[in-house]
């Protein structure tokens, strides 16, 4: 087949320019990526060769090298793995294919500091590229197990790559870098030069579990030298605590994560006994940007007596601890197992049920011992968490107690349910929770005015899960979890009788309006009631107390779920102005036509005033046009 020629997509080219002109003082950090690339294609290569033993392909000394030709200033990465072919180059190496890109731009144009910059290599799969920092040109030649063939691709980084196929290939990937010239002012290595690898594996590439060897210079009249291992590959987590440094546990998870940061914390744990496993968890310090999308790639890597057998195994961790990286050593599962027979194997439950307990009691320690750690981890993950509520009743107690939420009781501290609970008022009995799309939003609520005017506590939830978990946990410590927004209210206590006795002569005096206007507004509403729970609106609408939330609606029906239109509450506020003024209006005159639409307008405003939309938007802004209008 003849060389072709192809033009990178729009945001590959951005990106290749930005990498190589902008962000990148680091530079050497593309060695870091190729070397993780040839070892995910070793790892998958072995895996391969244990699913199908028929597979054509040489696995008895798997390995990664290095090349280094100082005359040429070339540097080649070369492994014999699994290797890729024709159709697989042009897909991953010549694209981008991942929806994120434009974000991966946007973030990598405003990342101001180093660190910031350096993060985002590795989250969009562009490792790859990054070893045009450091060369004019990339030539990549590869041929995969099993095949015949072998494919060339080259590219300067510019506008363009070629494709080509190729005869002679060795099994495996090369890459060769021709590499741009020293320039120490601006971190530009000499990176033909021995030492300068050497440190370089040894600081990012240590840990990897193949050996990567460094092919030395031969000299004129020579005998080939033995390559030079350069790596110790120790698997980190086989070895005790004080034998590795935080930089290595550090470099480890930046190779499993592809996040550039040092993770929140490492989580060391060894289980002896009937079944024995090693596992050496990360809890990142950011969430990544995907982490609720339906292909984040969640779980750990899972490898039976050193022998790696997958990435992302989700069956280690339950969903709603898709964040934490690491790795689990097991040594009586078999080598060849499928995602299906895992998520069956009782040994992997037994393993995901303590890793489990051992992340949350991680975290409760950060609250108990580390609040800034806490405030980061709760910033980053608590959303997420907090699903756990509603799928996890084995360990329900133990994410509740590390659980905190905003509430009116401070501007900027959250609070636990226990430290609401110490709070709670005399002959309080229940916890009060709003839910809504932002603090702001929900502290303007109709629905908190009762409670702030008489100082009672409200819970402010924003995330999305918060409308479901709620009513799945239902209670704490014996005090019901409540919504102000659904039900009836009443903050006056019981036994008050001149409480009492106003509502009664307030209901029997508004009896025939609340009749009334129910009979009008039959399509929207269930009922009409005056509101023990506001003191300054003149209206509010409510959910019954068993009723699906507007937002709850919505959700479900985003999910794809047919879900009922729900009818709801309208309550109004007998001591405020508008609503005296409709009263005496119903009463004085038979004529209602008018005051149907003053009814209509009522119940809209309500509606809006918690954050909902209009029924009719164009018959409410006429109405309102109207009304204006007469009162010019």
């Amino acid at each position: 087949m003849p060389t072709e020629t192809f033009e990178f997509q729009v945001e590959a080219r951005q990106l290749l320019q930005l990498m190589i002109h902008s962000v990148y003082s680091n530079k050497e950090v593309f060695l870091r990526e190729l070397l993780s690339n040839a070892s995910d294609a070793l790892d998958k290569l072995r895996l391969e060769k244990l699913r199908d033993d028929s597979l054509d392909a040489d696995v008895s000394d798997l390995h990664i090298e290095i090349d280094i030709d100082k005359e040429a200033r070339t540097l080649t990465v070369r492994d014999n793995g699994i290797g890729m072919s024709y159709e697989e180059v042009g897909q991953l190496i010549g694209t981008i294919a991942n929806s994120g890109t434009a974000t991966f731009l946007k973030e990598l144009r405003e990342a101001q500091d180093e660190a910031g910059a350096e993060g985002l290599i590795g989250q969009f799969g562009v490792g790859f590229y990054s070893g045009f920092m450091a060369a004019d040109e990339m030539t990549l030649v590869t041929r995969r197990a099993g095949e015949s063939q072998g494919t060339r691709w080259t590219s300067r980084g510019e506008a363009t790559y070629t494709l080509e196929t190729v005869a002679e290939a060795p099994q495996g990937t090369s890459v060769t870098l021709h590499l741009k010239p020293a320039d120490p002012e601006n971190q530009l290595h000499d990176y033909t030069s021995p030492w300068k690898i050497r440190e370089i594996v040894k600081r990012y590439s240590d840990f990897i579990t193949w050996p990567i060897r460094m092919v030395p210079e031969q000299a004129d009249g020579d005998s080939t030298p033995d390559p030079e291992t350069l790596n110790s590959m120790k698997a980190l987590w086989a070895r005790s605590r004080d034998e590795v440094s935080d930089d290595e546990y550090h470099e480890l998870y930046k190779h499993i994560s592809h996040d550039w940061r040092e993770p929140l914390e490492t989580i060391r744990l060894q289980a002896e006994g009937t079944f024995e496993y090693q596992a050496l968890l990360f809890v990142p310090a950011h969430a990544p940007h995907d982490l609720f999308t339906r292909d984040f790639k969640r779980g750990v890597q899972l490898y039976v007596k050193r022998v790696f057998i997958m990435d992302d195994c989700e069956a280690l961790l339950p969903p709603y601890l898709r964040f934490v990286k690491g790795v689990v050593d097991a040594q009586d599962l078999s080598l060849n197992v499928s995602r299906e027979i895992l998520q069956q194997d009782r040994h992997i439950r037994m393993m995901q049920r303590r890793l489990t307990k051992k992340v949350l009691s991680t975290v409760k320690d950060f609250m108990a011992k580390d609040a800034d750690r806490y405030a980061t981890f709760w910033r980053e993950f608590g959303p997420v968490l907090k699903e756990g509520l509603l799928t996890d009743t084995e360990n329900r107690e133990a994410i509740i107690a590390v659980a905190s939420f905003a509430t009116t009781h401070s501007d900027d501290e959250p609070t636990t349910l226990a430290r609401y609970v110490e709070r709670m008022k005399d002959g309080q009995d229940d916890i009060y929770y709003i839910t809504g799309e932002s603090r702001q939003s929900i502290e303007n609520s109709p629905h908190m005015e009762a409670f702030r005017a008489k100082g009672v506590e409200v819970l402010l939830l924003t995330d999305g899960v918060d409308e479901v978990w709620v009513d799945a946990v239902g209670e704490y410590e014996g005090k019901k979890l409540r919504s102000i927004a659904k039900g009836a209210i009443d903050l006056d206590g019981k036994g008050d009788e001149k409480a009492d006795e106003e509502r009664e002569k307030q209901a029997e005096e508004y009896a025939g309006l609340l009749g009334w206007m129910r009979e009008r507004l039959d399509d929207d509403i269930k009922e009409v009631r005056l509101s023990a729970r506001l003191t300054v609106s003149p209206a509010c609408v409510v959910s019954d107390a068993h009723d699906l939330t507007p937002a709850l609606e919505n959700m479900y029906r985003a999910m794809g779920q047919e879900v009922p239109r729900t009818k709801r509450i309208l309550e109004l506020n007998p001591g405020h102005p508008l609503v005296k003024g409709l009263h005496q209006a119903y009463e004085a005159s038979e004529d209602r036509a008018e005051l149907a639409e003053s009814a209509e307008l009522l119940h809209t405003l309500a509606v809006l005033a918690e954050g909902g939309q209009p029924k009719d938007p164009a018959r409410f802004v006429k109405l309102v046009a109207d009304r204006l209008e007469r009162t010019l």
